[in-house]
């Protein structure tokens, strides 16, 4: 190589460039903001302030103080909901339950829309499966009601049912009032799916609605006789394109059926209905149902009644609650109970007697 000459060097295609320097991946100002804001706890008059200002983001951080079983948030909770009750009581509670597969999503969200068009709020509760396995919760309600969930006139908050059932159909109950505060006028409680949890959201709502499924089989026998004796209407969905003839046999069967059921409390005589989400036909008569029995039962004073029935349950309900969970976390129950677990394990002795054995011990220490 001459000299003062330089060997041309070829660059390797694979070589990086430093290229625009990236911006952190997470944003320090806002992630400082939010601890902040974090860390600012609200007091029980900010929190009823919000929700009666009817503020979506105070009533949800409301209810999750009222889900939560942290014992520092008992007593702000007592406060939240005690402040409420007297903004709370004008609504029209209904309860929503069918078998999976129903569209119970797909009716909500349909006939929710209408009911909002009309200019009235609408607030949706549900209790959502936890796997007792993980104790997870899907908690897929707000992605099922795309349309709903973006509504200015509707809030909807699923609650997992975290394997206690009670204690959560029981903090649902309180979440209807801050929602009854927050201006919503009509509340939705959908359930899980037909099981313990109906008995639950029937003791909470004016209305009990059952949505049935045409074509499936025998369909009568799908259904328990105690949930279609709570119902104050069945209503038979998917009732469109090749399934109307479907969903009109299902109705005439349904009506027969309900011939046979003792006349309800309310004196109120159960309706079939159907209707479809998808053509949005028959919605509208559901509605107007649900009108005319509220009107029905306020005007024979059964819409107190109940009311009244249902407050004295929830105290019932809430104290048993509470006794359960003050026992199972005593120190010495804890104790007594590996100790007899160990018993009847072992073959030495029988549930019965090891129940007995520890209430008599935890009685007399109480003594």
């Amino acid at each position: 190589m001459a000299p003062g000459k330089v060997k041309n060097i070829k660059k390797s295609a694979l070589q990086l460039s430093e290229g625009v320097k990236q911006p952190p991946s997470v944003n320090k100002e806002a992630y400082n903001f939010t601890r902040q804001k974090r860390k600012k706890l609200l007091t029980a008059k900010d929190y009823v302030k919000g929700i009666i200002s009817q503020n979506k983001i105070i009533l949800s951080q409301a209810i999750t103080i009222i889900e939560s079983n942290h014992t520092s948030h008992k007593k702000i909770a007592s406060e939240i909901i005690e402040a409420c009750i007297p903004y709370s009581g004008n609504s029209i509670r209904v309860g929503i339950t069918g078998v999976p597969g129903v569209g119970k999503s797909s009716f909500i969200e349909a006939l929710g829309t209408q009911i909002t068009s009309s200019g009235q709020k609408l607030a949706v509760l549900t209790i959502d499966p936890s796997s007792k396995k993980s104790g997870g919760s899907i908690l897929g309600d707000k992605t099922r009601m795309e349309k709903l969930s973006t509504d200015p006139l509707a809030f909807i908050r699923p609650t997992p049912s975290s394997g206690t059932l009670g204690g959560v159909a029981g903090k649902t109950r309180d979440t209807i009032i801050l929602c009854e505060a927050a201006g919503y006028d009509t509340i939705f409680v959908e359930t899980v799916g037909v099981g313990q949890s109906e008995t639950m959201v029937h003791s909470m709502v004016d209305f009990f609605l059952l949505l049935m499924l045409a074509g499936s089989g025998d369909e009568l026998q799908g259904i328990k006789r105690g949930i279609m004796e709570m119902a104050d209407a069945l209503v038979i969905t998917k009732a469109d394109g090749d399934n109307i003839k479907r969903a009109l046999q299902a109705q005439t069967k349904f009506k027969n059926a309900l011939h046979f059921f003792p006349l309800a409390e309310s004196g109120w005589t159960p309706c079939v209905l159907k209707c479809s989400a998808v053509s949005e036909t028959g919605l509208i008569d559901v509605w107007e149902t649900i009108l005319n029995y509220i009107k029905f039962v306020k005007q024979n004073s059964w819409f107190q009644q109940n009311r009244d029935q249902q407050s004295a349950y929830w105290l019932n309900q809430t104290i048993e609650e509470n006794i359960k969970q003050y026992f199972y976390n005593d120190p010495f129950i804890k104790k007594e109970l590996v100790k007899w677990k160990k018993e009847v394990l072992s073959g030495k002795t029988s549930s019965f007697i090891a129940a007995n054995k520890i209430l008599e011990k935890y009685f007399k220490l109480k003594d």
